[in-house]
């Protein structure tokens, strides 16, 4: 559902059902089995009738969600739901009532038995009717989020707001013991989230597609004359092929790929911290060719490619949303990467002599493997944060690329267009590809050339074969369309004649 490109066209949509059935509606369906009463909640949102939110992030506690602070203390007949601070509102899930549709929410909250701190655990708790807020709730709504799809972002607290004891989500609602392991008890309840990160960076392949097939097909009709005497497309200059190319590889390459780390995470025979692992190097290695690729796209369309019904400023707005969403890259990159340097486990990466891509992932892991064992393997030290920390996001993304690139060219797609992303990936880090891997700067140059120029004769299908033309509709893709939509804007005249000003001469 999440990869249909229509998800790629209003974010704010893909938003509310990422976390209404892929978090909400999937943490719920573990316990039906032996919670039979959460059935009825579960056809109502299927229905849509109601609407699920998931509420886990504080205000104070972004990144540090482990340590929320919201409370649900047992009572005899319940719990009582309480946001002791502000700081310990939950931040920013759409919680109001401005859609006239019914909500609820699984909130994280500490179990408080007896006084004693029992972990965090989900309740669930209706927030809005179709016209106001439920006893004791409050949604504060927040401005929304600069050039982007319209959500009710909000933040939301309680106030002594009581549950029955159903509203607890488990498959014991008496089940109030300790866990030994309360991190591990903790990663256990949010279970979804893992599966999410996997989950919410689909869309943003779509529009990587859409936006190199927006780009490509304007800069095909557009032109200039400078002191030609005839009109020149702007394709024909190199620096507006090459965010054309790269754009039409990377969207080519990620939807390939996308499928296939799918498969290789949710296998029953892959260790839980393997499948999270993919699911990390996905959405990172997705996520930042996303941010290299629209942004300059955009920009070579000049002017047009700032407004809003040109699609590409508003999505580059957007996907700043999905790097937190689901677990915020960088900070996901850091725990996979201090695990894997502490050899925990590992991710199944190409062999390095099947690309030049392999290479260079398994060299900077293997680098970092033995900076750690330098600083005797102290990851909690000073020179692990100075040194070490600020390469994680570098070398997850070298795994994405590299496993990317091996499933491409597996899946015998165009050399052209493994070529480019070869390309694209070797700007990120020149370097390395110049110290290590023996390519110099002038080579990795000609290398770019060759590889641009094969892909470019056949750049009009490659376009068509991103299979992603029936849904853009930015009405610069051709003039024609662009004429229609122009001929459909507001449109001021009028009748004024200018008053002649008596300009007298000063001596």
């Amino acid at each position: 559902m999440m990869t249909d490109p229509i998800c790629s066209l209003d974010i704010a949509m893909f938003t509310i059902i990422a976390a209404h059935v892929g978090l909400t509606i999937g943490t719920l369906s573990r316990h039906l089995r032996e919670r039979p009463d959460f059935k009825p909640l579960v056809d109502r949102m299927l229905r849509f009738d109601t609407v699920g939110i998931y509420l886990l992030t504080e205000r104070g506690h972004g990144l540090d969600a482990f340590n929320i602070e919201t409370t649900a203390t047992k009572t005899a007949d319940g719990y009582i739901l309480h946001t002791p601070r502000e700081e310990a509102a939950k931040f920013m899930p759409a919680s109001t009532p401005s859609f006239g549709i019914p909500k609820v929410a699984l909130v994280m909250a500490r179990l408080i038995v007896d006084g004693k701190d029992h972990g965090s655990r989900f309740f669930v708790t209706p927030i809005c009717s179709e016209r106001e807020m439920y006893h004791g709730i409050r949604s504060v709504r927040l401005p929304p989020r600069s050039g982007t799809a319209p959500l009710d972002f909000s933040i939301t607290s309680f106030d002594h707001v009581r549950l029955p004891l159903t509203a607890l989500v488990a498959s014991d609602i008496l089940d109030y013991a300790i866990p030994q392991r309360s991190l591990e008890a903790w990663w256990d309840e949010i279970w979804r989230i893992q599966l999410g990160t996997m989950a919410v960076p689909a869309p943003w392949i779509s529009a990587i597609k859409a936006v190199a097939y927006i780009g490509g097909r304007y800069s095909m009709h557009r032109s200039l004359v400078g002191k030609r005497s005839t009109p020149v497309p702007i394709i024909s200059f190199r620096t507006q092929q090459w965010p054309i190319v790269q754009a039409t590889a990377v969207g080519m390459v990620m939807a390939n790929w996308f499928p296939i780390v799918i498969g290789q995470a949710m296998k029953r025979s892959t260790d839980h911290r393997v499948r999270h692992a993919l699911s990390v190097v996905a959405k990172t290695t997705i996520c930042r060719h996303f941010q290299r690729c629209v942004p300059e796209v955009a920009e070579r369309c000049g002017a047009q490619g700032t407004f809003e019904h040109n699609y590409m400023a508003r999505i580059e707005n957007d996907g700043k949303g999905v790097i937190i969403a689901e677990g915020d890259v960088l900070t996901l990159c850091i725990r996979l990467f201090s695990e894997l340097l502490q050899k925990r486990y590992e991710v199944p990466m190409p062999d390095p002599d099947e690309s030049i891509l392999a290479l260079h992932a398994s060299s900077l892991l293997e680098e970092n493997i033995a900076l750690l064992q330098s600083i005797d393997g102290d990851y909690r030290s000073d020179s692990f944060n100075a040194l070490i920390l600020p390469q994680a996001q570098i070398v997850v993304e070298a795994i994405g690329h590299a496993l990317a690139y091996s499933a491409a060219a597996r899946s015998n797609l165009p050399k052209p267009i493994l070529d480019v992303y070869e390309c694209a990936v070797i700007r990120q880090d020149p370097a390395w590809y110049s110290e290590q891997g023996g390519i110099s700067r002038i080579a990795q140059r000609r290398r770019e050339d060759a590889a641009v120029s094969a892909m470019l004769p056949d750049l009009s299908s490659y376009l068509e074969q991103l299979n992603i033309a029936n849904y853009v509709q930015a009405p610069i893709v051709t003039d024609a369309s662009w004429k229609d939509y122009l001929a459909a804007l507001p449109i001021h005249t009028g009748n004024a004649i200018p008053e002649a000003e008596y300009i007298q001469a000063m001596l």
